[in-house]
């Protein structure tokens, strides 16, 4: 999927599960339960259990769903990630050779970013979106509504403290999609 077809979905679906477990049967689980809550996005951390496994099986299962993996910290981890079949990636922190290797696999990558600089670092560098993380540290959705003047123009995708109850709040104040995670 090219970056312009995954930004498309991404924009209509409007958010991404993110699933880390240390037992990769309940991680199986949960990526279940919320395709079968509608959810089109599923990511699952690089830190869980047999990861690979499991985002492989994911795909083979659930074709029509977009499944990828975050938590990702070094350019190893980005080829793993291709060989098992993940259709996106994220990351923690923005690493200007970590995105310059998943542009060069032809996958969408969204590095994490804490300010303004980083975020413009990212951005430039050629990241698919930006993600805020984590944003409850930030000031909420107010935060993310403070960047929109300067940075309107890059797609920012909040992560770390989105919950379903305050999800509409951040894409009032301009996501493109949010990141759930259970705490």
């Amino acid at each position: 999927m090219n970056h312009q077809s995954w930004l498309t979905l991404l924009k209509k679906h409007r958010a991404i599960a993110v699933i880390r477990s240390s037992e990769k049967e309940l991680a199986w689980q949960m990526a279940k339960a919320v395709a079968a809550g509608g959810i089109q996005f599923i990511e699952i951390t690089w830190n869980s259990h047999k990861a690979a496994e499991l985002i492989s099986q994911l795909r083979s299962e659930l074709p029509t769903f977009t499944i990828g993996t975050g938590t990702l910290l070094n350019c190893e981890q980005i080829q793993q990630a291709r060989d098992c079949g993940a259709q996106f990636l994220f990351t923690p922190h923005t690493d200007l050779t970590m995105i310059k290797k998943a542009i060069d696999a032809g996958l969408p990558i969204v590095p994490g970013a804490f300010s303004p600089t980083e975020i413009l670092t990212a951005w430039n560098a050629g990241a698919t979106c930006v993600k805020v993380f984590p944003i409850s540290g930030l000031g909420g959705a107010a935060y993310l509504k403070s960047l929109q003047g300067p940075l309107g123009h890059i797609p920012l995708i909040p992560t770390g403290g989105v919950t379903l109850e305050n999800a509409k709040l951040f894409i009032a104040a301009g996501a493109i999609a949010v990141g759930l995670a259970g705490d």
